[in-house]
């Protein structure tokens, strides 16, 4: 059994930051892209952020220059800095990942940029 747990969301006022964590764990063997999306109130959900297992990423033009995605191999976990925040950032966000050859995804953590 996989499990992807996030943490780090929370309310913050507009150009304020905030760091997301998401740590993979459980019978893991092999874990590939990692990345995050997010879901607005009444919207589809989309994709933010990737980032292979060699480093290589890519972002959600809305989001470029202000959020950064990396990754820990070691202990199997994905971040994402989020910087310059805006109230249209507001939205549960949520970690995936494709491990052992299956998309996994965590519970979701909620961000509100609100003053």
């Amino acid at each position: 059994q996989v499990q992807l747990v996030e943490s780090g969301g929370g309310l913050v006022q507009p150009g304020g930051s905030l760091r997301l964590s998401c740590a993979a764990s459980g019978a893991i063997f092999s874990i590939n892209a990692m990345g995050w999306y997010r879901q607005a109130p009444g919207k589809q959900r989309e994709l933010v952020a990737t980032i292979t297992s060699y480093g290589s990423t890519d972002y959600r033009d809305s989001v470029k220059g202000r959020f950064t995605i990396s990754r820990d191999n070691a202990k199997n976990t994905v971040y994402l800095q989020m910087n310059r925040l805006k109230p249209e950032d507001t939205a549960v966000y949520y970690c995936n990942a494709y491990i052992n050859y299956f998309d996994s995804w965590g519970q979701g953590t909620q961000v509100t940029v609100s003053s």
